[in-house]
């Protein structure tokens, strides 16, 4: 095993049967909580993890279902950015996003009046969050950020390609939202019951 942990079926307590059919990747039917001799119960205000430390784990462990499942299989350490490129191409068949091709009558229109038969991807969204995920995942796993298949430059270019093409297909801009800056309420004017003297 190399510095960081590696993925292991027969050590994995928190391995997990995944639901992609619905297109969201956070569907998972846990296992079954693990036979404990001892009587006492768990703390759950120190197990309790936020909702992103859930679903970065459930990332992970999906991540690490495809590496087992890959053939030839693939250890983490000899995982790359084009492996990563072909876990997002595989989660592309249970998207729930309509993106136009150039022929089809709707490229372009944001709210198409029609059916069509254009694909289903993930949106670019989705895969720009689980990519972040499955970032922090790996470093916090052990791994090098300098050795991060999920920060390769190959990803990043995958993941612009993917969101300039979402966006021309389907007619929407992404643009970084800008920062609202905390507005100062105007001052109120004076009231009517106020004396001017003059």
């Amino acid at each position: 095993m190399n510095s960081f942990q590696e993925f292991d079926s027969s050590s994995n307590s928190d391995s997990t049967v995944i639901n992609l059919s619905a297109g969201n990747t956070s569907n998972f039917t846990p296992p079954p909580p693990p036979s404990s001799s001892s009587s006492s119960p768990p703390s759950s205000a120190s197990t309790t993890l936020s909702r992103y430390e859930n679903q970065k784990r459930r990332d992970w462990n999906t991540f690490g279902q495809y590496l087992r499942n890959h053939r030839p299989p693939l250890s983490l350490s000899r995982c790359s950015g084009a492996h990563v490129l072909e876990f997002l191409r595989y989660l592309d068949q249970f998207g729930k996003t309509k993106v136009h091709t150039h022929l089809c009558p709707f490229f372009g229109h944001p709210n198409p009046p029609a059916p069509c038969p254009c694909p289903l991807r993930q949106a670019w969204g989705s895969l720009d969050a689980l990519i972040g995920r499955l970032r922090a995942a790996f470093e916090e796993n052990g791994g090098k950020p300098e050795a991060n298949p999920f920060g390769a430059r190959a990803v990043r270019l995958y993941l612009r390609e993917v969101r300039d093409s979402q966006a021309k297909a389907r007619g929407i801009s992404y643009e970084k939202k800008k920062r609202k800056r905390p507005q100062h309420p105007p001052p109120l004017p004076p009231s009517n019951n106020a004396k001017i003297v003059i």
